[in-house]
């Protein structure tokens, strides 16, 4: 059961998707290496955190917003949409650099099949404190996130490879043709080998497999492939919003997918909320380089196909 479920579905349907749609960020908090994604708006947020061994989640509304703050902040008043606010300004940066915010810092801790994650930090001249409660997620959500994902990201790319051999092929042909036209490279350091798929492919997998094979702490993946990875999950929301026969699915999708690239982490940042109003009561009880040259022939060359992802 997620925290805080239990009210306001509709709203908590949104964070789910606008959590789908967030790239993961590679996070290094003392000796722990993590991935992490995480969606905040006005109504609560959700979180999920792996460690390439486990997958853990949080999603909670209002309600567990406003009942943990005043169980971690005795001395801080306000409203859940102001905190949650607060939570957004800490978590962009450590998601989009791996730079906390200069005045936050964060610690995880193990407990039982729980994963806390610790911010610390200063708010209107007082210390502030939230722990994130990460429960162990269930396999369709890492279904969602990961497996699904990950699968549809290398069909992409051997496609992607197919049409690169199919470009190569086609280059090999023009070139020998400008050969049998006379035509001759200015420089023979540019001179090249016909492209042979089956040997690249062997060489392929005795050079580079055992290094790209080298997950390491998932810090590549997250370098490199989250471009890739976003269309994918985004591919996939569109065709599962086709498939639902609630409302007009091309429009709900779109707008939808409109309010999530606004906040990417590669967008300008848009806090969730207006500036918050953070008062203490009066009474506190006791108790957070150049382009590449192309060879100069005598032949105009034709215009060149463009492959995938190009």
């Amino acid at each position: 059961m997620l925290i805080g479920r239990q009210a306001g579905a509709p709203e908590m349907e949104e964070l789910e998707q606008g959590l789908l749609m967030q790239p993961w960020a590679w996070l290094q908090l003392a000796e722990n290496s993590l991935l992490a994604k995480a969606y905040i708006t006005k109504q609560g947020y959700a979180l999920l955190i792996s460690d390439l061994q486990q997958v853990w989640y949080e999603q909670v509304d209002t309600s567990v917003i406003n009942q943990r703050a005043k169980e971690l902040n005795k001395r801080l008043s306000a409203s859940p949409e102001a905190f949650l606010c607060h939570l957004d300004n800490l978590l962009r940066p450590l998601l989009k650099d791996n730079a906390p915010h200069s005045e936050a810092t964060f610690s995880c801790d193990h407990e039982a099949e729980a994963l806390i994650l610790r911010v610390r930090s200063e708010l209107s001249g007082l210390p502030f404190y939230w722990n994130f409660h990460c429960i162990l997620a269930r396999p369709s959500l890492v279904s969602q996130h990961l497996i699904r994902p990950l699968m549809g990201m290398s069909l992409a790319l051997q496609c992607q490879v197919k049409e690169l051999a199919t470009l190569l092929r086609m280059k090999d042909l023009e070139i020998q043709d400008y050969q049998e036209s006379g035509a001759t490279l200015s420089r023979d350091r540019l001179k090249t080998e016909p492209f042979e798929e089956n040997s690249f492919l062997e060489q392929f997998m005795v050079e580079k497999l055992p290094e790209v094979c080298s997950l390491s702490d998932g810090r590549p993946f997250v370098l490199n492939l989250q471009s890739l990875y976003m269309a994918v999950t985004k591919q996939e929301f569109q065709m599962g919003q086709k498939h639902q026969n609630i409302g007009d699915p091309q429009t709900s999708s779109s707008a939808f997918l409109k309010g999530i690239e606004s906040q990417l982490p590669n967008q300008p940042e848009q806090p969730v909320s207006s500036a918050p109003d953070f008062s203490a009561p009066q009474k506190e009880p006791t108790g957070t380089s150049g382009p590449i040259q192309r060879p100069q022939l005598s032949k105009l060359k034709r215009k060149k196909p463009r492959g995938l992802f190009s």
